[in-house]
């Protein structure tokens, strides 16, 4: 199901274009860890033009069962508050659910990033009830309510696909008031702009996909695309990477710098390796430490606090208008 969105896309490595100079981004410094965010692989039952990670049906990568007991014993040593598990699709790795009891078992809040349409494949058929059952808040991808606009970015079916994904999750409580089911929505611009208000594209979200579907969520997360890998190659291939970064440049809000993601989140590739954020992660530009640990391993040593974030020219992506971060928009 949609995987022709991103097929003719040719990949182009964007870091010479991201690093040809200093970047005049300004330094960060990183907080305490609050949000462990985990990729558990690239493999994806879609191949969306939007995706940052280059995620599709033919990627091989997946978390193993040593790495994902390692995840496990950060939660446990590190305390973080939330746990945020991505992908590809987080929910086709084997061992997604053991993940998710152990951690929930911990007291930890447990984000499924869930594309929609894995409820609909063979073999994830009881997965709806197992994420409310775990009381796990699903942060659902849904760049509009059109399907014309949805099909295009994420491939033909996707849309309807995300609807009965939505009202499964519905039936089971997942956005409705007092069920404290937490189900969250998330937009990503069709194309080389930048999001619009948040507060006032939920209330449209709101108001069309009841009107029409009968559906409920609780918010709407509104992200700003990043110029790298799939998104990236397609400014490249278009001739309009230049235009897309001076937007970014010229929309750079300093307001925004307290509140970045980096601050207090570690990102985790599905090797167990570190990254300020899985934007840098995509990027392969590793955490810089210190004490020089890169890894899992070392988190369980050292308390990452303090460090400088290694940022680049694609962090005016997450500072520009309103701001971006896997939590929406910060300002």
């Amino acid at each position: 199901m949609g995987n022709a969105a991103a097929g003719n896309i040719r990949m182009i490595d964007t870091r010479p274009l991201l690093f040809r100079s200093t970047t005049d981004f300004p330094p960060v410094q990183r907080g305490n860890l609050e949000i462990l965010q985990v990729n558990l692989g690239y493999r994806c039952n879609l191949s969306c033009t939007h995706c940052h990670v280059n995620a599709g049906p033919k990627r091989t990568e997946e978390m193993s069962w040593h790495t994902a007991q390692q995840v496990l014993e950060v939660v446990r040593k590190r305390r973080p508050a939330v746990l945020d598990m991505t992908g590809g699709a987080p929910e086709l790795n084997a061992h997604f659910r053991w993940l998710v009891e152990q951690s929930r078992a911990e007291g930890v809040e447990v984000i499924d990033r869930c594309n929609l349409t894995i409820l609909q494949e063979p073999g994830q058929e009881s997965l709806a009830d197992f994420l409310a059952a775990q009381g796990v808040r699903v942060v659902a991808s849904l760049p509009c309510y059109s399907e014309q606009n949805v099909d295009s970015q994420r491939g033909k079916g996707v849309f309807e696909g995300s609807i009965e994904g939505l009202k499964t999750l519905n039936a089971l409580g997942y956005g409705r008031q007092g069920s404290g089911l937490i189900l969250d929505l998330v937009y990503n611009p069709g194309g080389a702009f930048l999001p619009p208000s948040q507060q006032a594209l939920e209330q449209q979200y709101k108001e069309r996909l009841a009107a029409e579907f009968d559906i409920q969520f609780n918010s709407l997360l509104t992200l700003a695309n990043m110029p790298i890998s799939r998104f990236g190659s397609m400014l490249v291939s278009k001739g309009q990477f230049e235009e897309y970064m001076g937007l970014l440049r010229s929309s750079f809000n300093a307001g925004n710098l307290t509140g970045l993601m980096c601050r207090n989140t570690i990102s985790v590739d599905w090797q167990g390796y570190l990254y300020d954020c899985d934007f840098n992660q995509m990027l392969n530009i590793p955490l810089q430490h210190r004490g020089g640990g890169r890894h899992l391993t070392d988190l369980l040593q050292a308390d990452l606090s303090g460090n400088p974030v290694v940022v680049a020219d694609h962090c005016f992506g997450c500072t520009a208008g309103q701001g971006s971060s896997c939590g929406g928009a910060l300002d």
